[in-house]
């Protein structure tokens, strides 16, 4: 009996000639460079916070608006 393991599995691939020409990235942008600017990364915490407090602000006046119609409604 013999066994002839990933040896006796031998396939010849082709490779193709054009080596030297490589396939473009799906992301074409480059970083220029590894630094960040403070001044971006607070106008967007700022422009995410706003909005946030916007959100907050809305629920919090449609419960209170809520419960001035309940307390309106149950003193008919």
């Amino acid at each position: 009996m013999s066994s002839k393991g990933f040896t006796g599995n031998t396939n010849n691939i082709e490779t193709p000639n054009d080596i030297d020409v490589t396939e473009k990235p799906l992301n074409s942008n480059k970083i220029s460079s590894g630094r960040v600017d403070i001044n971006v990364l607070k106008s967007k915490l700022e422009a995410e916070q706003g909005k946030e407090l916007r959100k907050n602000i809305f629920i919090f006046s449609f419960c209170v608006f809520l419960l001035g119609a309940i307390g309106v409604y149950l003193s008919l």
